[in-house]
């Protein structure tokens, strides 16, 4: 009878096969940029539960049901793909940047973006390549909501300010934490503290960067602890693959650039009928007022012409050198010779990247080579990358990131210097260049002639640069492993300085200048990542480790004079050394971290970080600090309730809230510090600062609450995001009494805080053969000064403040209201609102603020049949740029003889004139002091970016035996909207809190023109 029933049963489940019969189908999968073969992809039939995984070499097998008509591709970072079934399939996988698959960057790990509950933004690779700038960040701009890239001059080599959901702190540097594949690197400049900072990330190759990410709320930032408060950008530098071929790719781009805009100077014509126009207007003035007794117009004119204005003034005739100048015989346009027409600048890039089933590995080399649109400045460097991963055994991983580089960066003058080139149109138009009897620069100018400085100084600074990691990867188990990581980061920097004899700081004697800094930053981080297999419904993933970070930096500084000659231009020709100094410095953090995240169901995300920091930069009152966050997200699309509405394709909801500190405030500053007295024969101490023993971290409360979305089968996708971010213990430097022998003390005191909303939105707008992509972004912030105990913090050269209940950083001054119609007089705002022409009794106020309140970006890309056109503006809004120069360049003369800018020539003349700028006058000028009358609209929108490209056709690559050949034609910079006279891109203040947005004979952004070939072999 068992055997009856055993072949009754074999006889129905052949029955059942026949009726449900299977197929096996079998293919590759390939990646479309390089066809190399995907490993990992899942594979799965349509409507089925058959599911399988490609292997190393890209090949699959799956058995699949007769009724099955498509298999489903999906892999991390890539667009899901659904293909028909056939026998042998050759399948071919996209990289999508907004898919739900997009792998993000995350502290010590990596996520989708599906199933990431904090707010991160993430930058492709190729959008910071080939970019023509030297460093990365300046490629940032506009495509991140809420991250604000400023850009302070179109000089190279400059220090770039960043800020992050805006600025967090008063005291404490406000720029973000870079780490690069895992490293913490230096990115304050380490060069001349009496120049402009400079740029230590300029150091980074963008051409071998993989993606940025940007960590924004403190859900995503606060596993960095005490350094996270201003946000966080991690850089992922380029690997190879598992089974890729080896590819190497050659790029080579020539750019040229001009300025972006340039002010309107007055000519020789227009100076000296201005110049004719102040002597009227000053004796007029006496005149009329009876100053000196003057019995008629016409005696006071001559007096004022003949005598005092070549007595206290100028003589016009002795700046003209004998040249007629009355009749156009000299017209000099000195702003024309602070620029190069058509700077060029050059860079080649080549990379090699494959693996094997064991080893992945990349290789590159570069060398790039950009003089700035202003005279003497230029910037060069070259260098390479090699990233090496190795499967030692089937648990251990070995691995390696290492860069080496060397920079070169020809400076000029900080702007508030008469031998930087900016402040050449500051020279008469009436002043030849060359002296008419030697044949020589001309050397009796208005000022000190900035073209002595240009062909007799120099100030070079070599950076030489070893930044890189090694790590090893243990799987214990398959759901435990550990990973130990070491790293460095080493920046050694000379700077060589020289004044020659023939210009003012060289002062007849010749004098030079060393400094060599020595900056070693050194890295460890140990930690293990848990990943339980629990079922298809519940996914965790935990991370606990240690971080050891330590910093040293020495400086040395030696200054010498009286040199023979110029043709020596180092301290061994120096007779005298006259300065020498040299410092040192030390900071270490020891730190703990633990991360957990849970996804249920793949729609309920919850996900809680805790790390604890110890730095020697605080008191032992203080030495610790917790930072704790934590992050929830529903996937409401997944809810069975959506799965009728068709026209939405993911529905995200999350919030999250955390701690996060700022420990950016330098060393030692909780000491009681004395420094040298070098008195001769007397050597000894002096005392410098009062202990704090009870400092600590500023602290940054950070909720945000986004929503991300994808519509139409995934053609529309976006995200909304609000923030509120509240620092507080503030690090400021409080006032005491005198009598104690300090003037202040460093103390945690004040509140901040920055409120806003993010939006980003992508659109699929054509997806055949024509291809049309549109996405935009913007960001809105609000910061404000919540409590700073009365006290009063100015920046900016005084002219800006934080006030509070007011944004940081607002301009802090005099209010204009206009021009007396009937004497010409400025007229200002007095404590009750009135006006008057008595500056002394005009109130200082709050006329603007340096902030912007928006700011965004809006791309298209398009392509068609090998061609592509990608074009990108960016935009800020809601922000004051004050003309610091216009106290000299649009004064009247008052200030001084300084060619004037053309809106002069409408200054008031008569009585009765209606006008906005006042009476002018080398006596009696009036409106020549600093106030709201040079405080101008900073926005604008500019054609950031835009570039025409052309990838030959398969018939042309297979002939050449190359894999992909594309050639392009790029813009930088080539249109700007705004109602600023001058460029409103640019902040003499560079890398201030406080100061921004001012102008002060600043070099404006470049205008660029690039052109470059991509060859890949």
């Amino acid at each position: 009878m068992r055997m009856r029933i055993l072949l009754l049963l074999g006889l129905l489940m052949s029955i059942a096969g026949f009726g449900q019969q299977t197929r096996t189908v079998s293919g590759k999968v390939t990646d479309l940029k390089d066809g190399a073969p995907l490993a990992g992809v899942t594979v799965k039939a349509k409507g089925q539960s058959q599911v399988v995984t490609t292997q190393v070499d890209g090949t699959f097998t799956i058995n699949v049901s007769s009724s099955t008509t498509a298999l489903e591709f999906s892999y991390v970072g890539y667009g899901d793909l659904e293909v028909p079934v056939s026998d042998k399939m050759a399948v071919v996988m996209s990289a999508s940047e907004k898919s739900l698959n997009e792998v993000v960057v995350v502290g010590y790990g990596t996520a989708t973006k599906k199933n990431v509950s904090g707010s991160i933004s993430k930058i492709a690779g190729k959008d910071v390549s080939n970019f023509p700038a030297p460093s990365f960040e300046s490629a940032l701009q506009g495509k991140a909501p809420g991250v604000v890239v400023e850009s302070g001059s179109g000089k190279v080599g400059q220090g770039i300010k960043i800020r992050i959901r805006g600025t967090s702190s008063i005291s404490a540097s406000s720029q973000p934490l870079y780490v690069v594949d895992g490293l913490p690197v230096t990115s304050t400049s380490q060069s001349d503290p009496n120049n402009e900072a400079t740029n230590p990330l300029a150091d980074i190759n963008p051409n071998d960067i993989e993606s940025v990410e940007v960590l924004k709320d403190a859900s995503a930032a606060a596993i960095y602890g005490a350094r996270a408060a201003n946000g966080v950008v991690l850089i992922t530098t380029k690997k190879g693959r598992n089974s890729q071929k080896t590819n190497i790719e050659l790029n080579v781009t020539h750019s040229w650039s001009n300025p972006t805009r340039k002010r309107s100077f007055l000519d020789a014509k227009q100076y000296v009928s201005l110049f004719d126009q102040a002597i009227i207007s000053d004796a007029t003035y006496d005149f009329t007022n009876g100053l000196s007794g003057y019995d008629n117009l016409d005696d006071a004119i001559a007096d004022y012409r003949d005598v005092y204005y070549p007595t206290y003034g100028i003589s016009l005739d002795d700046y003209a050198l004998g040249l007629d100048y009355r009749n156009g015989a000299v017209n000099t346009d000195w702003q024309s010779l602070l620029y190069n027409k058509n700077a060029p600048s050059r860079q080649v890039d080549l990379s090699a990247s494959g693996g094997s089933d064991k080893t992945r590995f990349f290789v590159s080399g570069f060398y790039n080579d950009q003089e700035a649109i202003v005279i003497n400045n230029k910037f060069s460097r070259y260098g390479g990358r090699f990233n090496l991963e190795h499967n030692a055994t089937s648990k251990l991983t070995l691995g390696m990131n290492l860069a080496i580089s060397r920079s070169e960066l020809k400076r000029v003058s900080n702007d508030n210097a008469f031998s930087t080139p900016g402040q050449l149109v500051a020279q008469l138009p009436i002043s030849p260049v060359y002296d008419p009897n030697t044949g020589k620069l001309n050397g009796h100018t208005l000022y000190a002639n900035g073209l002595f400085d240009a062909q007799f100084n120099s100030d070079n600074q070599v950076t030489f640069r070893t930044l890189g990691n090694v790590f090893a990867n243990y799987n214990i188990i398959p759901s435990l492993s550990f990973r130990s990581e070491f790293g460095t980061d080493i920046l050694n920097l000379v700077q060589e300085s020289f004044n020659g004899k023939e210009t003012q700081d060289g002062a007849g004697i010749g004098r030079g200048g060393y400094i060599n800094t020595q900056n070693v930053n050194i890295n460890t981080n140990n930690y293990f990542t848990f990943t339980p297999k629990t079922g298809d419904n519940n996914k965790i993933n935990a991370v606990l480790g240690m971080s050891y970070l330590e910093g040293n930096v020495k400086q040395a500084f030696v200054n010498g004079e009286d040199y023979p000659s110029d043709a020596i231009k180092n301290l061994s020709a120096a007779t005298n050394i006259t300065f020498g100094t040299s410092t040192a410095s030390r900071f270490t953090f020891l730190s703990y971290f633990l991360r957990g995240t849970y996804s249920f169901k793949d729609k309920y995300l919850f996900s809680g970080s805790v790390r604890t920091d110890a730095s020697s930069r605080f008191g032992a009152n203080n030495r610790y600090g917790w930072f704790p966050a934590a992050s929830v997200g529903w996937v409401i699309s997944e809810e069975k309730f959506m799965e009728n509405i068709a026209a939405i394709s993911f529905l995200k909801l999350r919030g999250s809230y955390g701690l996060t500190g700022n420990a950016e405030i330098g060393e030692s500053n909780f000491l009681a510090l004395y420094g040298i007295s070098n008195y001769p024969g007397f050597p000894g101490y002096v005392p410098l600062q009062l202990a704090n023993p009870d400092l600590k971290w500023e602290k940054t409360a950070q909720a945000d609450v986004g929503l991300e979305f994808a519509l139409l089968k995934n053609r529309i996708s976006g995200e909304v995001d609000y923030y509120s971010k509240k620092t507080s213990d503030l690090l400021l430097a409080v006032n005491v009494p005198a009598t104690t022998g300090y003037t202040t003390i460093l103390q945690n005191l004040g509140n901040m805080d920055n409120k806003g909303w993010e939006f980003s939105l992508t659109g699929r707008i054509f997806d055949g053969a024509f291809k049309w992509t549109s996405s935009i972004n913007a960001a809105y912030n609000k910061n404000t000064v919540k409590n700073i105990k009365g006290q009063i913090i100015q920046g900016g050269g005084g002219l800006q403040r934080a006030v509070e209940g007011q944004p940081i950083g607002v301009f802090f001054m005099q209010k204009f209201v206009g021009v007396d119609p009937e004497t010409g007089d400025a007229l200002y705002a007095d404590a009750d609102g009135k006006p008057t022409s008595d500056y002394s009794a005009a109130e200082r106020m709050v006329v603007g603020k340096a902030n912007p309140d928006w700011t965004g970006g809006f791309s298209n890309t398009f392509s068609y049949k090998g061609f592509d056109l990608n074009a990108l503006f960016n935009f800020v809004s809601g922000n004051n740029i004050y003309n610091a120069g216009a106290i000299y360049m649009s004064d009247g003369f008052y200030n001084g003889f300084d060619n004037q800018t053309t809106d002069i020539l409408n200054a008031w003349k008569k009585p009765g004139d209606i006008t906005n700028i006042p009476r002018i006058g080398y006596f009696y000028g009036s409106g020549n002091r600093n106030s709201s009358q040079w405080l101008y609209d900073g926005s604008y929108i500019r054609l950031r970016t835009v570039s025409l490209g052309y990838t030959l056709p398969k018939s042309v690559i297979n002939t050449l035996k190359i894999t992909s050949a594309r050639i392009y034609v790029a813009g930088l910079n080539l249109w700007t909207s705004t109602n600023y006279a001058g460029d409103p891109e640019v902040n003499t203040q560079t890398l201030g809190n406080i100061g921004g947005g001012q102008d002060f004979y600043t070099i404006p952004q470049p205008k660029t023109i690039t052109v470059g070939v991509n060859v890949r072999f």
